[in-house]
């Protein structure tokens, strides 16, 4: 299946949007996901299935001081 993540193709197997945040090894606590040019709630990340063509975009929250 191929998905486009932050504007880069890459191909996947079937996977949850929370397996996609854990394949990138990405703390799904600390980032924002938008699919298909809507933000998903983050309940909706481990029951979300991606789909072949899905634009996923990464928005990773930064602390700072």
């Amino acid at each position: 299946m191929e998905i486009t993540v932050n504007g880069e193709k890459k191909t996947v197997p079937p996977l949850s949007v929370l397996g996609l945040l854990e394949m990138l090894e990405l703390d799904p606590r600390r980032v924002a996901v938008e699919l298909n040019l809507e933000i998903l709630p983050k309940p909706d990340y481990e029951t979300t299935t991606l789909q072949d063509d899905d634009r996923i975009e990464i928005v990773h929250f930064v602390g700072g001081g």
